[in-house]
């Protein structure tokens, strides 16, 4: 005789929890944001990829501390390949120039024609640094400062989150920003283009001061920016078009926005918007700038997800007798790995 019964929870497959695991967390969090902070006044803030990436792998080790090694070294050995494509990429901009002179009025001429009629014919940079800038700091340029610098950290954060709880969305999300960057590195080397802070220095545009990083000096932050300031210096001037700021805000808010509740939406395409302008208003954009990488994001999810449709549609084909990943129905469309469990 069959006895009915209440189905069973599955038999956990991982080591027991600490009991002090809650305990030991936070003590490891709480330190490594000490050594953040430190090295922050210290150095300066995280621009680098290599530099930035050495602070989020010091962080997944702090939070999961309780994991061996070996996992660690696992989160090391899948992103060394990211860190080095990224510090090529950074290098390979300063070469986009090739020593011809940048495209600047067209992009001028763009901005004034869908503009000029709400600011009297100038470009909204001017236009805001006419209405917004002082010599002194305002609590807007604060803000302006720290969301400059979070186009440095939040698509290496969020892609170490998904490295942590999906390796599958976390690969798929690595494919998209790498395709995203070699678009715009392309670009560079096809149309060279100037920010509004280089025409004003070469007489295009009456004066527009650079000013993303200024914000930190009203909590006496001098050597915040240290990092940044200095990449800025060295950095290629003609690398403006498409604007990645913008379109890596984009980027990570479009990959996230399907996995997360409605109501959240506001808040996070909030962020892109407040990138634009910021981007705009410090001189280091025109608006026609942030559209195209806008554009160039649009891009990027179509081109790989088709990609990866045409790659699983031919392994699926060079599989005889295979199952599909639908369980037995064919013609289903195969799963989206940008898509999650809404958050």
């Amino acid at each position: 005789m069959a006895v009915v019964t209440d189905p069973q929870p599955p038999a956990p497959t991982g080591p027991p929890e600490p009991s002090d695991g809650g305990r030991r967390r936070v003590v490891a969090m709480a330190a490594w944001a000490v050594a953040f902070v430190a090295g922050w006044f210290v150095i300066g803030l995280p621009t680098d990829p290599a530099y930035a990436f050495l602070w989020i792998w010091a962080a997944t080790i702090a939070w999961n501390s309780r994991r061996p090694w070996r996992s660690h070294l696992r989160f090391a050995r899948d992103w060394v390949p990211v860190v080095l494509l990224l510090a090529v990429y950074n290098l390979s901009r300063g070469f986009a120039d090739n020593g011809a002179t940048p495209h600047a009025m067209e992009l001028i001429v763009a901005d004034r024609f869908m503009f000029g009629w709400a600011t009297g014919g100038q470009v909204p940079t001017v236009w805001l640094q006419d209405h917004l800038y002082r010599p002194e700091v305002r609590w807007w340029d604060v803000v302006a400062s720290w969301v400059y610098f979070s186009h440095f950290v939040v698509a290496l954060a969020a892609a170490a989150v998904l490295w942590l709880r999906d390796r599958h969305r976390w690969a798929a999300f690595m494919r998209r920003w790498g395709f995203l960057c070699a678009s715009g590195l392309v670009t560079y080397f096809l149309y060279p283009a100037a920010p509004p802070w280089w025409a004003a220095q070469n007489g295009l545009l009456t004066e527009v001061a650079r000013i993303s990083t200024r914000g930190w000096k009203a909590f006496g932050m001098h050597g915040a920016g240290n990092l940044l300031n200095a990449g800025q210096i060295a950095s290629n001037p003609v690398a403006a078009m498409p604007s990645l700021h913008t379109a890596f805000a984009l980027f990570v808010v479009v990959f996230f926005l399907r996995s997360t509740r409605r109501r959240w939406w506001p808040l996070l395409l909030a962020y892109p918007l407040a990138m634009t302008f910021t981007l705009v208003y410090s001189g280091e954009h025109y608006v026609i700038d942030v559209l195209v990488g806008w554009a160039y994001v649009g891009l990027t999810f179509l081109v790989v997800g088709l990609g990866e449709r045409w790659w699983a549609a031919r392994r699926a084909r060079r599989t005889p007798g295979s199952e599909p990943a639908d369980g037995g129905q064919r013609g289903a469309e195969p799963a989206d790995p940008v898509a999650g469990p809404p958050a």
